[in-house]
């Protein structure tokens, strides 16, 4: 049965509409993999050295290296179930020709399970905590109790794993778990309440106490066999996988009718932010990066003026980020339908562009409070926004021309469906368009000064919007040589 689900998997992939595409993706991200897991397990065999000097020296408060990697472990998994909510795949989609065929329920739910159990994102911790736990072993601590350890933290990555997959199907776990993380983080940040004094004892009790780590292979038992129960129930057609019915609503829309033919467009985009779930989140989330700048309020950053407008990209850029890139995918259950409509691109492309131009407009403002801070933390916000607006939202629209990601707007949940604002892909994307700024800015900072490094951002921006058309004609036409496969990718349900 297992053979018959990989022999599936592997002809889903080679027979994908954009299987050239995908592949030279996949060895992208294999090689970034590849840089991760070195730097993982370089980490794990030097971090108990490091610690141990900086502790010598006193740049470091601490009686025991161990005692204080357990102290801070709260965090690592915490940025651990963060990074794995936006990029790591959920199980397999194509459930419903799954349904017809004779397999049994419970064998597709542990296959799919199961794949998250071997994904990449379990074995990346091993190559911290292998080498680390070896260097422990070299250091005299007792061989039973760093085992012990050791195998509670492989329990607790993989129960974090199962604890992913409920964060992606159940929102009644998703906003607790973020609340929490959240609370925690900004309480201990403003040092209102440190959680790590309480949870450090708590992982020394793993190595303290060899044969404790039974309690996180039971807690993992438990999150997988809900995980188990809780799926198999959704694996209906007529439950997790059926279609909305909702009464129907209009809105008054009649102020886009001044933009002409794009406001056909623009008041489809705005009914799709109102009425669906995952937009609406995409929109609310991309204004909540206004408050980005204020995790660099610190001294670690205050040396490095280049966090100004690394922040002042994010700042206004939030919703240009989140929701345009994912343009056209927003589209992808209709898209079919209206490159049989004869509908111009460059109208199309130009309708999303105003959007994303509104909306960083509208951070930009919210982010005037930055004035508070000083001068440059305005100017940083202010040179990012016109940054945005005349360059980045350019480029957003030319990559999406390669992101070929369908959403289906139209279920309520799907058993194993990826419900993610962005996957690697578009991750790879975005670092052009944050790098680049950051460049121009220390050319003209260093050589200069400060404010020549803003002028010179802004500047980009401005350029952007003088040359426009010319830009829309290039991403038009990366559209229309596009145009075919992207229906293809569309049109694939897996």
């Amino acid at each position: 049965m297992i053979k018959q689900f990989i022999h599936l998997e592997w002809k889903s992939f080679v027979r994908s509409a954009a299987f050239k595409q995908n592949l030279a993706i996949k060895i992208l991200i294999g090689f970034f993999a590849f840089l991760f897991i070195v730097e993982f397990a370089v980490f794990g065999g030097a971090s108990y050295f490091i610690i141990e000097d900086a502790i010598e020296k006193g740049t470091i408060r601490a009686s025991d290296p161990f005692e204080l990697i357990n102290r801070f472990l709260i965090y690592w998994f915490a940025i651990e179930l963060g990074y794995r909510y936006m990029l790591q795949k959920m199980p397999v989609a194509n459930i419903k020709p799954l349904l017809y065929l004779p397999f049994k329920k419970g064998k597709i739910v542990n296959y799919a399970l199961g794949k998250t159990v071997f994904s990449f994102f379990n074995f990346l911790p091993a190559f911290f905590f292998i080498p680390f736990s070896v260097v422990l072993i070299v250091q005299d601590y007792s061989i039973s109790g760093v085992i012990s350890w050791h195998l509670a933290m492989l329990f607790i990555t993989l129960a974090i794993n199962f604890l992913n997959v409920f964060m992606n199907n159940m929102d009644k776990v998703f906003y607790p778990v973020i609340a929490l993380i959240v609370g925690l983080g900004l309480s201990q940040y403003y040092g209102v309440f440190d959680i790590t004094l309480y949870t450090g004892p708590v992982f020394m009790f793993f190595y303290k106490n060899a044969g404790t780590f039974i309690v996180p292979l039971f807690v993992l038992t438990g999150t997988a066999y809900y995980a188990y129960h809780y799926f198999i129930k959704q694996l209906y057609l007529d439950e997790g996988l059926k279609a909305i019915s909702k009464e129907a609503t209009t809105e008054d829309l009649s102020f886009l009718d001044r933009f002409g033919k794009l406001s056909t467009y623009l008041k489809n985009d705005i009914k799709l932010i109102k009425r669906n779930k995952r937009a609406k989140m995409t929109f609310f989330m991309g204004f909540f990066f206004v408050l980005y700048g204020l995790f660099f309020m610190n001294d670690l950053y205050s040396s490095w003026n280049g966090i100004k407008v690394f922040a002042g990209l994010f700042c206004t850029g939030g919703f240009l980020f989140s929701f345009g890139g994912l343009v056209p995918s927003w589209d992808s259950s209709y898209y079919k339908l209206m490159m049989s409509q004869n509908i111009p691109y460059r109208e199309f492309l130009l309708s999303k562009w105003w959007l994303m131009v509104a909306a960083t407009a509208a951070s930009t403002v919210l982010c005037t409070f930055y004035l508070y801070f000083g001068l440059d933390w305005w100017l940083g916000m202010l040179a990012g926004a016109v940054y945005n607006i005349g360059f980045n939202s350019s480029v957003v629209l030319w990559g999406g021309a390669f992101v070929k990601t369908p959403i289906d707007l139209m279920t309520t949940k799907k058993a194993f469906g990826d419900s993610k604002a962005f996957n690697a892909k578009t991750l790879l994307l975005l670092l052009p368009k944050l790098v680049l700024p950051v460049v121009i800015y220390y050319a003209f900072a260093l050589t200069i000064n400060e404010s020549a490094g803003y002028i010179a951002i802004a500047a980009t921006g401005v350029l952007g919007l003088l040359f426009r058309n010319k830009i829309f004609d290039i991403i038009e036409d990366i559209y229309k040589n596009e145009k075919y496969d992207t229906i293809a990718a569309y049109s694939e349900k897996n």
